[in-house]
């Protein structure tokens, strides 16, 4: 039997050093930004900036790694233009992988 998914203890920390930074620089942000009235053209960039973020960083993944990711990107996006819940856009993308990969797309 061929083993799935095997866990290393640097892998375990490096993934909680990313959630404890991602976490500090959202709390950061919502610290100095807590007595400010942001308005009009500001408003409408900050509002902007989360897709235009995703997009920087998940398009050099999809165009730079294997079929199976890029198909998965492309049924993701699909997910999302049918507009389904975030969670389950998620598994599809992470499943879509799964699936591919083990028939070796």
């Amino acid at each position: 039997m061929k083993a799935i998914f095997i866990l290393h203890w640097h892998w375990v920390l490096a993934i909680l050093g990313m959630a404890v930074a991602t976490y500090a620089t959202r709390l950061s942000g919502l610290l100095l930004m807590r007595g400010v009235v942001v308005k009009g053209r500001m408003k409408a960039a900050l509002d902007a900036m989360p897709p235009s973020v995703l997009m920087a960083v998940i398009t050099p993944t999809v165009l730079m790694t294997g079929r199976a990711q890029s198909i998965a990107a492309v049924l993701t996006a699909i997910a999302v233009i049918f507009r389904l819940p975030l969670l389950v856009t998620i598994l599809v993308g992470v499943l879509s992988v799964f699936v591919l990969q083990w028939f070796g797309v």
